[in-house]
């Protein structure tokens, strides 16, 4: 069974805010020291909890992030992969594919850390939910949302 996970993405006011962010990441991998892994188009997202359903999670489930009050993208969860952080404090990195996916706009609530989010209650991808929608600014689909016409 698969199963998904929604987290606030914290210090994004737009999925574009998330997507330069995730670009800006990149680059800065690219130049950096790690060339090698640069190659790979993932990245980390650091989180203190292990997820205890990460077999129902890695390589079919996705992150939901909810941006503003409304969860607004995913990204496919490639790997969750535990360590050790200098403290010797077990956390463990969310793996994702870095291609933010816009999804139908939905309400949520703030909350701590992530939660789990079963797939009956995950919103559709935009393009299925209201093709054309994408090419929307997202702040019209926001007030379409708020609206109940999207």
């Amino acid at each position: 069974m698969t199963v998904h996970l929604i987290k606030l993405c914290v210090g994004c006011d737009s999925v574009k805010d998330l997507q330069d962010w995730i670009a800006e990441k990149l680059k800065a991998r690219r130049n950096g020291a790690g060339k090698a892994r640069a190659r790979k188009r993932e990245r980390n997202h650091t989180t203190r909890m292990m997820p205890k359903r990460a077999d129902e999670i890695i390589g079919v489930g996705s992150l939901y992030w909810v941006i503003r009050g409304q969860i607004m993208c995913r990204e496919r969860i490639l790997d969750i992969r535990p360590f050790v952080d200098k403290e010797g404090i077990g956390r463990c990195h969310i793996v994702l594919d870095c291609k933010p996916v816009l999804v139908e706009p939905r309400p949520y609530r703030a909350f701590q850390g992530w939660r789990y989010l079963a797939p009956k209650d995950a919103p559709r991808d935009l393009d299925r939910a209201a093709p054309g929608a994408r090419d929307m600014p997202e702040d019209l689909r926001r007030e379409l949302r708020n609206l109940g016409l999207l």
